[in-house]
């Protein structure tokens, strides 16, 4: 599991670290291990043309000594000094092993093999200052590697905010635990490749404010049936969605649920036609959803239109996933009389109507806008998009990311699908936070899958564009590499 903390209580554990090592050792122990991740991503060391884009603080510190690892192994070294000092042993430390200082940074930049990212680091707040903006521009503009040194330069290192220039890494080599600001966008976007160098950091770190599951991680998680399992022990899933505008939608949720491993998926809705025509082994009901029969959990929303049921779903005990339709003119009230646990799925727009703000102000700042969303509704809430964030109940406690998924995953009826496999995985007995993020993890790699045509290591904007029942098929597959995965451990 990949873990992030924010930067009061990193600095908290680096003091508590420092307090019980020489002076110096911690700068050098992240200086060693950026120059390896750095003699990783070049062909060879000796003759590679470095610069080293240092700000006046420890982060240039950091670049700086790794810089002179690297001219000792015969890097060819050049510092660009942006702040109003350098870090005085660093740069030491690298004129002493045969790097220099430059004279004419874009000359420097011009045919440099790798540049280091050391301008600010996880203090720096609001953008790039306005004279390294020029140099910042060039470095991305010139065929070198950009390694980001703990964090890329002019991003938020505990929001993931961007709120002004940043220069944009191919790789970033952060130290002790990851920040929020990598693992969430839009500034996990500038981030790259992400590497963690331990220093020592983890006796010292307290509860994570982010965490990200692995492969073995889900694997764990992932409901199995035994040798006594009947379908209702599997879970039985009720599912109200779909009209007659929208009679897909219903299909897609369905879909998702009987291959998120429900024993069983009863139906409610204007949509019993299309959805028995697709899965006949579906139990169809033309009440309400309160004389449906057994459910553990249900899923309300996706394509309901006008449709009525939301309120007689939340009225039930089971758990519930409110997803689409079923969020709007929700209130906070609907929900407080609520003794089990409810999921809210919105994507930013959706998320932007329940807290009364722009879906421009959600994407920017959505560490906070789920945050506040579960605080403010009293409910989990996975907030779909780019990267997927769930967070408990509440507002507090560990947000949890979504590293999987791609780009092409943008497209509709994807969200049912992982609307019917979130209900299933509550149905399966899995806490609201943990159906969430299994749900969005497996879906993620679902589209991988289905994007790059069964080839499960596709990410970004590898493959071709997919459809929601491609998505829905590569479930199966997806599942299986997370258990297969675990199994190995």
């Amino acid at each position: 599991m990949r873990s992030a903390h924010r930067v009061e209580t990193v600095r908290a554990a680096e003091a508590a670290l420092m307090a019980r090592l020489p002076d110096g050792a911690l700068m050098r122990r992240a200086a060693a291990g950026l120059a390896a991740a750095c003699a990783g991503l070049l062909p060879r060391v000796y003759g590679s043309r470095i610069v080293v884009l240092t700000g006046s603080g420890d982060n240039g510190g950091d670049a700086l000594y790794a810089g002179a690892r690297l001219a000792r192994r015969g890097a060819r070294v050049t510092a660009v000094l942006l702040g109003k000092r350098a870090h005085p042993g660093g740069l030491a430390a690298l004129t002493g092993a045969g790097g220099r200082v430059a004279d004419d940074p874009y000359d420097a930049l011009a045919d440099a093999d790798l540049v280091l990212d050391g301008i600010t680091g996880i203090g720096g707040h609001g953008g790039l200052r306005p004279d390294a903006v020029p140099v910042a521009r060039a470095a991305r503009g010139s065929d070198a590697v950009v390694v980001a040194v703990d964090l890329p330069s002019g991003v938020e290192a505990d929001t993931g905010e961007v709120t002004g220039e940043a220069l944009r890494a191919d790789a970033t080599v952060t130290f002790g635990t990851y920040k929020p600001g990598l693992l969430v966008d839009p500034a996990r976007s500038y981030a790259g490749a992400l590497r963690l160098v331990d220093i020592g950091l983890g006796p010292h770190l307290p509860e994570p404010d982010l965490e990200a599951l692995q492969h073995a991680d889900v694997a764990r998680l992932l409901p199995a049936p035994g040798a006594a399992s009947d379908k209702y022990r599997r879970g039985v899933v009720g599912i109200v969605a779909g009209s007659a505008r929208y009679p897909g939608a219903a299909v897609l949720a369905v879909t998702g649920a009987l291959r998120g491993g429900a024993g069983a998926v009863r139906y409610v809705g204007h949509a019993a036609d299309a959805v028995i025509a697709a899965h006949p082994e579906a139990l169809v009901h033309a009440g309400p959803p309160a004389r449906a029969g057994r459910v553990q959990a249900w899923v309300v929303g996706p394509g309901l239109g006008d449709e009525h049921g939301v309120a007689d779903v939340l009225a039930s005990d089971v758990p519930v996933l409110v997803d689409a339709d079923g969020l709007r003119g929700l209130t906070p009230a609907a929900l407080a009389a609520r003794s089990a646990p409810t999921l809210l799925t919105p994507h930013a727009g959706e998320a932007a109507a329940l807290l009364g703000t722009s879906r421009e102000e959600v994407e920017a700042e959505r560490l906070a806008a789920v945050r506040e969303l579960a605080a403010r509704y009293g409910a989990t809430v996975l907030l779909k998009g780019a990267t997927t964030l769930v967070c408990p109940a509440g507002g507090d406690g560990v947000v949890r990311v979504n590293p999987t998924g791609t780009p092409w995953l943008a497209t509709a009826g994807s969200g049912d699908v992982l609307s019917g496999l979130g209900g299933s995985l509550l149905a399966a007995g899995l806490s609201a936070v943990d159906a969430g993020s299994v749900a969005a993890y497996v879906h993620g790699l679902a589209g991988r899958r289905a994007a790059t045509r069964g080839d499960a290591g596709g990410a970004g904007g590898a493959g071709a564009p997919v459809t929601a029942v491609e998505v829905a098929v590569g479930v199966a597959g997806a599942w299986a590499d997370v258990v297969g995965a675990g199994a190995l451990r």
